[in-house]
């Protein structure tokens, strides 16, 4: 009864710390909700009509939705690179970010999620994935694989962050032969739901523009780049706008994730250029018409050169320590390269794997307005669940939310400085 209590409470403070908050920040959920609300009305047209209302056919079946859910595992795996250090290594420099990573990693596996139903033309079908009722062909699919790592992951980001704010919440530290394990075992299953999602591309012989060995590694190094770039930015973000305390010397230590795993993207692109156009073969026709357009049809050719084009400028400029320093620069650069990785595994990767079909036959694909109210609506739920869930694990970790504070004030034996601190 106890540990229920206290759970009471927790829920009732953080309800009052993520309904309070300043101008800006009442406007910033109000924003994210007019667009989720916009998504849900998208998503009621998708689900009455059917998934004619987006761009999607016969031909290319899979669009914008699986390609916002490809890059955001890359972004929930990005967690790790705060973990590892933080838990296992003990390097401090990464403490103060690791509760905020681990919180971008459950808003990215929602958003993940969230894309699948929606691919999928509706919740409904989601039966056809339960062990016992639907046909969940389980261990010959990799995606019911992607399925198990997926939610697995999900379960851990939650549960390991939700131990530890909850140990401190009551004023206790939180026992490391707890949550230590959790931690390791996170830190295989991140390269695991990557990996996983890789293979369920390379395992389809029929598009053998994914039938690619580097696949795997390279899902796994943008990841490290594009995730630890966006972890930067929210950081930016959260020392600006809060008293969260974020030493320079943690962005300058995630600096060189994001920039060792850009140049090593970079150098598996090159590879993967080179494997295509040096002795291509009719398999190479779905390269070229990424990167060149194919017999006219042209719609990715923009989008590719100027992911690239992002991706170099990106890596040169984080590369060159001394502009790496500059939190303007670093925070542009983080920037552009977050969008370079977000066309690449997007567009770049998931729309040329149909293109050409299996007669040769070039049909292009263009999302819909529906397609892109209802990505935009998901995308601000995602930002609306991290949202919430920094606010609370802020106030926990400065010291705001306390358990016990609380608990003597009612008793009437307490110190005015805690009190004051609770407000």
């Amino acid at each position: 009864m106890g540990t229920f209590r206290v759970f009471k409470s927790l829920v009732k403070d953080s309800l009052d710390v993520i309904t309070q908050g300043s101008l800006k920040y009442h406007i910033w959920m109000g924003v994210l909700t007019f667009v989720m609300l916009v998504g849900m009305y998208c998503y009621s047209i998708q689900i009455e009509e059917g998934l004619s209302v987006t761009g999607m056919h016969d031909r290319v079946s899979w669009g914008l939705y699986i390609s916002n859910f490809t890059f955001l595992v890359g972004v929930a795996a990005a967690a790790v690179m705060l973990v590892m250090p933080t838990y296992i290594l003990k390097d401090v420099d990464f403490k103060q970010a690791v509760l905020i990573g681990e919180g971008l990693a459950v808003a990215a596996l929602i958003m993940c999620l969230a894309f699948v139903v929606a691919d999928m033309g509706g919740p409904s079908v989601l039966w056809h994935m339960i062990p016992g009722i639907g046909v969940f062909n389980f261990p010959n699919s990799m995606l019911t694989w992607d399925v198990i790592v997926l939610n697995g992951y999900l379960f851990i980001n939650i549960t390991v962050p939700f131990y530890i704010l909850f140990r401190h919440y009551q004023g206790k530290e939180a026992k490391s032969k707890v949550y230590v394990p959790g931690a390791m075992l996170s830190v295989f299953w991140a390269v695991g739901i990557h990996l996983v999602t890789a293979f369920l591309y390379q395992g389809l012989q029929a598009r053998p523009f994914w039938n690619n060995a580097l696949l795997g590694p390279r899902f796994l190094a943008s990841a490290f780049a594009a995730g630890p770039a966006l972890i930067i930015l929210i950081l930016a973000a959260i020392r600006s706008s809060t008293d969260f305390k974020i030493a320079d010397k943690t962005i300058h230590k995630i600096s060189v994730i994001v920039v060792v795993a850009a140049q090593i993207n970079l150098i598996m692109l090159g590879s993967e250029l080179f494997k295509e156009f040096y002795a291509p073969t009719h398999h190479s026709e779905s390269a070229y018409y990424l990167f060149f357009g194919l017999h006219g049809k042209n719609a990715l050719v923009p989008w590719i050169w100027t992911s690239i084009c992002l991706n170099l400028l990106a890596t040169a400029m984080l590369t060159i320590h001394k502009l790496r320093n500059n939190f303007k620069v670093l925070y542009f650069s983080c920037f552009i390269l977050f969008i370079a990785i977000w066309i690449d595994k997007g567009f770049g990767l998931i729309i040329p794997g149909f293109i050409p079909g299996p007669y040769g036959k070039i049909a292009e694909y263009t999302p819909t307005a529906i397609e892109i109210g209802v990505t935009l609506g998901i995308w601000s739920l995602g930002a609306f669940i991290f949202t919430i869930l920094a606010k609370t694990s802020i106030a926990i970790e400065t010291g705001r939310l306390r358990y016990k504070t609380k608990e003597l004030v009612k008793k009437g034996h307490y110190d005015q400085n805690l009190v004051d601190a609770d407000k």
